[in-house]
């Protein structure tokens, strides 16, 4: 089961003709995230042939409207499609009033349940896990209060080296769960297999970190470090530091260089000023200090 991530836009402020304000779309180990909901993001997963059902978990940055304005409208499309089954929304603190004041003010009737995860850390906190899946707030440096968050697969089952278990008559399919999970096995008479000759290494697990909003952060390595992929915005160019400093955002060196020190695989860029038109500029800037870095390309599902 692969891992791949589909930005659906990667604007900042506002929406253009040809780009989206910040949502993202990520399918890891057959579960469905959304992360930040920009005005816009219900086209946009159509656009991308995502199945709307799947998205049981949405996880919002900040309360900038770039981030969360298509929120409402993508819960009630929810409803007139027939959904049932509960809706977590994890966002910063105020998200449940924001939402509840426009359903309520429209009139909006749900028949399924919104369950609000409220976010208010300002350290990094595991706010959800199963028993394949676990996922992390990085606390970022905004005007207002904001997370990135990081998304890892949980450590892979080894595989079955059934060449090998063939041999041995003794071994039966109820057998197969204990030797995947690492045991060895004994026979009747005594001799162990061990468990590295019956099974094979699994597919090394993956992690993706989404740093919104965000002033430079030397705090956020620790958390993102080793990361398969991070996207990390990068609003400006060097040249504009000033102002990324004072509007809370970052440039496209110092995303790089959070990349670089992090020793993460692959950097994507995003969040670009409209001032830009020519975006290969940033990755130009970029990857003078971490070659591995990349353009999103709006609706294209990329392999983790």
């Amino acid at each position: 089961m692969s891992t791949y991530l589909t930005i659906l836009g990667f604007n900042s402020a506002i929406p253009t003709i040809n780009s989206s304000p910040t949502a993202q779309f990520l399918e890891m180990e057959e579960r469905s995230f959304l992360i930040d909901c920009g005005e816009g993001t219900q086209v946009q997963l159509r656009k991308a042939k995502a199945k709307f059902s799947k998205i049981n978990h949405i996880f919002i940055s900040h309360l900038h409207g770039d981030h969360c304005f298509g929120l409402p409208g993508l819960i009630a499309s929810f409803r007139l499609l027939g959904r049932e089954t509960p809706l977590h929304v994890y966002g910063p603190k105020g998200i449940k009033n924001m939402l509840e004041t426009i359903f309520t003010i429209t009139e909006t009737h749900r028949g399924f349940e919104v369950v609000y995860h409220e976010l208010d850390k300002d350290y990094s906190e595991k706010i959800y896990e199963d028993n394949r899946v676990e996922v992390y707030t990085i606390p970022l440096d905004h005007r207002i209060y904001c997370n990135g968050y990081l998304f890892k697969e949980k450590p892979k089952d080894r595989h079955l080296n059934m060449k090998e278990i063939a041999k041995y008559s003794e071994i039966e399919s109820c057998d197969y769960h204990n030797i995947k999970a690492g045991k060895d096995f004994v026979l009747s008479d005594g001799y162990i297999l061990k468990n590295e000759v019956l099974t094979l290494e699994p597919a090394p697990s993956v992690s993706y970190a989404f740093c919104s909003d965000t002033r430079y952060l030397e705090s956020v390595i620790p958390i993102i470090k080793n990361v398969t992929v991070l996207y990390h915005e990068s609003t400006f160019l060097h040249d504009l530091k000033e102002m990324a400093d004072y509007t809370g955002h970052s440039t496209a060196l110092e995303a790089a260089t959070i990349a670089q020190k992090a020793h993460v695989g692959k950097l994507i860029l995003g969040h670009f000023s409209n001032r830009y038109g020519d975006l290969t500029v940033f990755t130009d800037e970029a990857r003078n200090i971490f070659p591995n870095t990349f353009l999103p390309k709006a609706l294209e599902a990329v392999k983790i």
